[in-house]
C-alpha cells in the first residue's frame, strides 16, 4: 500500500518546455476546470512550491506555473535578466497556450512581472492576486546601480551553494531566518526540487546564485508605479504582517492607484507568504475566485 506522501508526489506533473523565441521556458501544467490560473513565483524560487496550493484548490483548477530562473543566458554584471523580457516571454507562453480570462497569481518578482505583462504587453487576466509585489521607491528605478551595490543581488550571489546531503540541507535551511517560518512540506519541496545532486554526491541549488543575482539586477528595468493605473481588472494585493519589505515598499499606496484594488494583510507571515501560509493562501484564492468569476 503506497503511503499518502508517495501518492501526493505522483500527482506532481512533469516539467514541460515552451520555446519563447531563442529560449526554452520550463513550466508545470495541471489539468483541471476553468477558470484557469497562471502562477508566477518569486526570485530564486521554483514552480513546485505552488503545488501544495494548487492541489488544495477544490475543484482542481487548470493551472500553469512557469519556471523563471536561468532559462535565458544573462549576466548580473551587465544588468541581468530584465523583468520586461520575462513579461514578454510570459505573453508568448500564454498566447501559445490560449491562456485568457484567467486568474493571475504572482509572488514577489512574479507579481511584478505579471503587472508589467498586463499593463504593457496585453496579458488579459479576469483578476489578479499580487503577493508582496516588488514595487520599490520610484527613485530606485532611476539609479545606475552595479551588482556590488545592489542590496539583494550582491547578497544572493554569495549564497551558500553546497550541501553534502538532503538532511544537512534541511537543517541548514531551518537555521536561517528566511526559512524559519516555512510550512514543513514547502521546505521538503524546496530541497527536493530546488536542489540538484551533483556527480560528487553533494547538492547544489537548481537556480544558482549567479542566476538569482541576474534576476534581482533585472528588477530595475521597468518602473511599475506608472503601470498600476493600467490594471483594470480586480486586483488583490497581499502583504505579510511581519514582512521586512514594509519598511520601504508602500503597498497600501499601490492599492490606492488601482482602478479596482483591495488590500489584505496576512497574519503572522513575512515576505514569503505562499511558503509560510499555504493553507491561508489557498483559502484567499478560493474566496477571490468566487467573487470575481461569478
Amino acid at each position: 500500500m503506497k503511503n499518502e506522501k508517495d501518492m501526493k508526489e505522483k500527482e506532481i506533473p512533469s516539467l514541460k518546455i515552451h520555446d519563447v523565441g531563442g529560449a526554452e521556458l520550463p513550466y508545470l501544467y495541471y489539468e483541471g476546470e476553468a477558470p484557469p490560473i497562471l502562477f508566477a513565483h518569486a526570485t530564486g524560487f521554483l514552480p513546485w512550491l505552488w503545488h501544495p496550493i494548487i492541489e488544495n484548490l477544490t475543484p482542481h483548477q487548470q493551472a500553469w506555473a512557469p519556471y523563471i530562473c536561468n532559462y535565458r543566458d544573462c549576466d548580473p554584471e551587465s544588468g541581468g535578466l530584465s523583468w520586461d523580457v520575462i513579461a514578454r516571454d510570459i505573453i508568448s507562453f500564454c498566447s501559445s497556450r490560449n491562456i485568457t480570462d484567467h486568474l493571475a497569481v504572482g509572488h514577489s518578482m512574479g507579481a511584478t512581472v505579471l503587472t508589467i505583462a498586463t499593463a504593457l504587453f496585453g496579458l488579459q487576466p479576469r483578476g489578479m492576486i499580487l503577493m508582496e509585489p516588488i514595487f520599490l521607491p520610484e527613485a530606485f528605478y532611476e539609479m545606475d546601480i552595479k551588482l556590488k551595490d545592489h542590496p539583494l543581488a550582491a547578497q544572493s550571489i554569495k549564497r551558500k551553494n553546497s550541501w553534502k546531503d538532503e538532511q544537512s540541507a534541511l537543517e541548514y535551511l531551518k537555521s536561517k531566518s528566511l526559512f524559519s517560518g516555512w510550512d514543513e512540506q514547502m521546505l521538503q519541496f524546496y530541497v527536493k526540487y530546488g536542489m540538484e545532486k551533483q556527480a560528487q554526491g553533494d547538492l547544489k541549488l537548481t537556480c544558482a546564485p549567479r542566476s538569482e543575482a541576474a534576476l534581482f539586477m533585472g528588477g530595475k528595468s521597468t518602473n511599475p508605479w506608472p503601470l498600476l493605473k493600467e490594471l483594470t481588472c480586480p486586483v488583490l494585493i497581499l502583504e505579510g504582517e511581519k514582512s521586512t519589505n514594509r519598511e520601504f515598499i508602500d503597498l497600501k499606496k499601490a492599492v490606492s492607484l488601482l482602478k479596482d484594488g483591495r488590500y489584505q494583510s496576512v497574519d503572522g507571515a513575512g515576505h514569503l507568504i505562499p511558503m509560510e501560509k499555504p493553507k491561508e493562501v489557498t483559502k484567499i484564492i478560493k474566496e477571490f475566485m468566487t467573487e470575481v468569476f461569478q
